[in-house]
């Protein structure tokens, strides 16, 4: 794809890797700053220590963005088991350990049937989602306690890919809205041991994957090399 055939106001669908530790809002910015273009919105956000696929879509295709989120997703990860941290991944403090000598392989296998299907979640309070007009992790981070509604989602896989305690790793496939720092805590909760999301990375939405998706670098070099 090159960018110089792009029109960036009658529509584009761009691909981004998103880098660690970056909001997907600061992808976002970069990009409108650098092509110089105000209507650009990304299509479902990704926390800030995930990284992976970031839909993002200029001009006129910014209304095919709720579209987009509707689609499936695809995440492969590692959940640390014995420690509990408040936002759920390694965002806060770990703040509960347990032992997990005990634990073995087979006891994670059997917990994963449980979270497959329509199952109802809670999300994490470290999350945008709004009650009562006000963000929870603004809340959160107050150190104020909001009563937050479970909601439907949909797990269509959950495979556990290899274990190494207290590490897991796994590759889920899930329906919008779906929090898997949400599966990484009650996975542990199950267990008996609590846990927390170590690792996240969304290898895929609907039909499109993060192996034909630009690094954030590599998209400002390309597009800066058609500019010259």
């Amino acid at each position: 794809m090159d960018l110089k055939d792009l029109d960036f106001l009658a529509g584009q669908v761009l691909l981004i890797d998103k880098p660690k530790t970056w909001t997907s809002f600061d992808v976002v910015g970069k990009l409108r700053n650098l092509i110089k273009i105000k209507k650009i919105g990304h299509a479902g956000t990704l926390d800030p220590l995930a990284t992976g696929l970031l839909i993002l879509c200029t001009g006129k295709m910014t209304k095919q963005i709720e579209s987009y989120q509707a689609q499936e997703k695809e995440y492969t990860g590692t959940i640390t088991l014995g420690q509990t941290t408040p936002s759920y991944d390694a965002e806060t403090e770990v703040d509960a350990e347990k032992d997990i000598q005990h634990l073995t392989a087979e006891m994670v296998h059997e917990a994963v049937p449980a979270f497959l299907g329509e199952i109802e979640q809670i999300p994490p309070m470290y999350s945008a989602i709004k009650v009562n007009g006000q963000r929870l992790y603004k809340a959160a981070r107050k150190g104020k306690t909001v009563e937050v509604k479970a909601r439907q989602v949909t797990i269509h896989e959950f495979e556990i890919t290899n274990i190494d305690f207290p590490k897991v790793d796994f590759r889920i496939v899930c329906s919008k809205g779906t929090y898997i720092r949400s599966i990484a805590h009650d996975l542990g909760q199950a267990l008996n041991v609590g846990g927390h999301l170590a690792a996240l990375r969304r290898t895929r939405i609907g039909d499109f994957k993060v192996e034909d998706a630009r690094t954030v670098e590599d998209f400002i070099a390309a597009f800066k090399k058609e500019e010259n």
